[in-house]
């Protein structure tokens, strides 16, 4: 598996296979929520300054991707303070391609990016139903921070905060 930035060609398919991928949450929660979602990973947020867009690739097919976002960003458009470590967000990976390692590997790179730009902490937010991925994020080592939890959409949903230490 090669975890590489993604090319500007890539965009399309990234953002449709990030919907893709989260179309599995479409039936647990409200439709305004999932539109909310859907609208949030099909954005162009993941091409702004600073932000580095990576995939998962095996045999010239991408099979996940995830953007790191840098630090002191709003990376919640509001929603959240701004924090001094940079943030995972919009990480996918296709249905077909699960159990086999590739959020993993795309985790590592980003927690390899950041101690490399000399940062201690990484963060990331999470919906309060997506079970699997909170399960992932916990089992690396990455710890609760409730006082950066939000509820974007009014209805009951909190988008759950972590943040894992490294020296």
């Amino acid at each position: 598996m090669i975890i590489r930035k993604a090319l500007e060609s890539e965009l399309p398919y990234i953002r449709e296979q990030r919907v893709l991928s989260y179309e599995e949450h479409a039936a647990i929660i409200p439709e305004g929520h999932w539109q909310a979602l859907k609208q949030a990973i099909s954005s162009t947020a993941d091409t702004e300054t600073g932000v580095e867009l990576l995939v998962a690739e095996v045999n010239g097919n991408i099979l996940g991707s995830v953007a790191l976002f840098p630090a002191d960003t709003d990376a919640y458009e509001g929603n959240v303070e701004v924090v001094d470590y940079p943030e995972i967000r919009m990480l996918a990976v296709s249905p077909s391609a699960r159990g086999k390692g590739v959020a993993t590997a795309l985790i590592s790179e980003c927690i390899k990016l950041s101690k490399e730009k000399g940062h201690h902490s990484i963060g990331l937010h999470t919906g309060e139903f997506m079970k699997n991925a909170m399960r992932l994020y916990e089992q690396i080592g990455f710890k609760r921070l409730p006082q950066y939890d939000f509820e974007p959409a009014d209805d009951g949903i909190i988008v759950k905060a972590y943040a894992l230490t490294f020296e």
